[in-house]
């Protein structure tokens, strides 16, 4: 049996694994590939393989840099089933096509300039990756699998989905392949969440494994708990908005960050530490992802729904403003103070963002709250790293807002939360890769499973490389 790291290797985006055995093959996730110049390049040269001949993919979750290509395999010959959670594939429906509506507009706009003479030539427009209707296509191979209920793909492979508590409907994959009369069993950590966090349900443990992939988003680093990241965050909120007299500007993932970013703010107004706040969520798919959320009661943790019961008994407390219309969007840029804007996309690479940091950067009264992890080479991760100024539509923009970076919100497991999950494990995977971390990151991490678990065999896999599972 063959494993093929595709993506995720080395670097946080792009997740895809291929296996293959003797009549089988199946890929683990199907990801976009994210920040930096290289991005688009790698994202047209994914998917280099045969996939008429893949016979099903099983998806961690919805997030795009584990499910963004999804429409690109059926265009390119994919035909057959893809495996998650009811929620993932609610999600999908909002995140795929929005996703291929983002790259429909960005082809325009290269159209456009290349038009009015700013390219060289009609060569360099960029086509999208794919178009809405084979986003909509990919929609119809989706097949729904519920939680803690193992299903068989194949006729050699049986697999179960657990709750990895990083976003709604998030999984860990847990499959057992058949092979020349013995049974191996893979299992594919997701992207794992923190325990004890607002709103989802804790990571659920694994127990065996032959062959572990386990995520290192944070692997090298601890974040803060989450009283000091209140704390921290109703400081700069205070500052900001009273002090101050700015608004507050909140890149936001629309899918799990968003969402616990507005339990988190119910919490601290209903305790007393926050005053009434206005909050804008601006971004449809942030409204559509808070839909979806709330026809999953199901996947919630109880403070979710204490909080769920007293917002709507207090709606005044915590005014919750969602944002469709574009011109609603634009009206935003008029208010100059006593704002908090969430918005997406969370690396601030695109959508509505962008134009709220173009308002607010170059104004010393305001603040940007970073609270996800910013991937190298993206807007947001300038931004955290203390970029003087940035470009914001061709428009050289100084950054003399505050710039706060918050780690105690993040949906990844920090260090210490991936050694508690794979703590569960009775005894050592035969083999163990540390994937979907930046190398420096991803390494350290494989180093401290090594050191701290007495765990042998643990590596780091390049894009790329091909392993025979022992």
């Amino acid at each position: 049996m063959r494993l093929t790291f595709h993506g995720a290797a080395g670097e946080v985006t792009g997740s895809c694994y291929l296996v293959e055995a003797e009549g089988l093959r199946f890929l683990v996730d199907c990801g976009m590939f994210q920040g930096g110049r290289d991005a688009r390049r790698k994202n047209l040269q994914a998917l280099s393989f045969d996939l008429r001949h893949l016979d099903f993919i099983l998806l961690t979750h919805a997030h795009i840099d584990h499910s963004g290509l999804l429409p690109r395999a059926a265009f390119l010959g994919f035909r057959g089933p893809v495996y998650a959670t009811p929620a993932t594939a609610d999600l999908l429906a909002v995140m795929l096509l929005d996703a291929a509506h983002i790259q429909e507009k960005e082809a325009e706009w290269s159209e456009r300039r290349a038009r009015a003479g700013r390219r060289r030539d009609r060569g360099a427009v960029l086509p999208p990756l794919y178009t809405v209707a084979q986003a909509q296509a990919s929609l119809a191979l989706l097949r729904r699998t519920e939680y803690d209920r193992i299903f068989q793909p194949h006729a050699r492979v049986r697999a179960c989905l657990r709750d990895a508590g990083h976003i709604l409907g998030s999984a860990i994959i847990e499959v057992w392949v058949d092979e020349a009369g013995a049974t191996r069993k893979l299992v594919f950590s997701g992207d794992l969440g923190m325990t004890g966090r607002p709103v989802l349900r804790d990571p659920e443990p694994v127990e065996a494994a032959d062959a572990l992939l386990v995520e290192s988003t944070y692997g090298d680093r601890l974040h803060k708990s989450l009283e000091a990241t209140e704390d921290e965050l109703v400081e700069a909120i205070n500052d900001t908005l009273k002090r101050r007299r700015g608004n507050v500007v909140m890149p936001a993932f629309s899918v799990g960050r968003t969402q616990e970013i507005l339990f988190v703010l119910a919490d601290l107004v209903r305790r007393g530490r926050l005053g009434p706040l206005d909050v804008y969520v601006d971004s449809p798919m942030s409204m559509a992802a808070t839909e979806i959320t709330l026809r999953h009661p199901e996947l919630l943790d109880e403070q979710a729904h204490a909080l769920l019961e007293w917002q709507r008994a207090q709606p005044q407390a915590l005014r919750v403003r969602f944002v469709h219309e574009v011109e609603d969007s634009i009206a935003l840029n008029r208010i100059r103070g006593g704002a908090v804007i969430l918005s997406a996309s969370g690396m601030c690479d695109a959508g509505r963002i962008k134009y709220h940091l173009l308002n607010n950067l170059g104004r010393s009264e305001c603040a940007v709250i970073i609270t996800g992890f910013q991937a190298a080479g993206t807007l947001g991760r300038r931004l955290v790293d203390g970029a003087r100024s940035v470009t914001l539509f061709g428009e050289s923009v100084p950054v003399r807002a505050t710039i706060h970076t918050i780690g105690g919100l993040s949906a990844h497991a920090d260090q210490e939360g991936l050694l508690d999950w794979l703590r569960h494990f009775r005894r050592p995977p035969r083999q163990t890769f540390v994937v979907h971390g930046e190398a420096q990151v991803a390494a350290a991490f494989a180093e401290a499973v090594g050191r701290r678990l007495s765990w042998n065999n643990v590596s780091v896999p390049q894009h790329g490389n091909s392993i025979e599972l022992i």
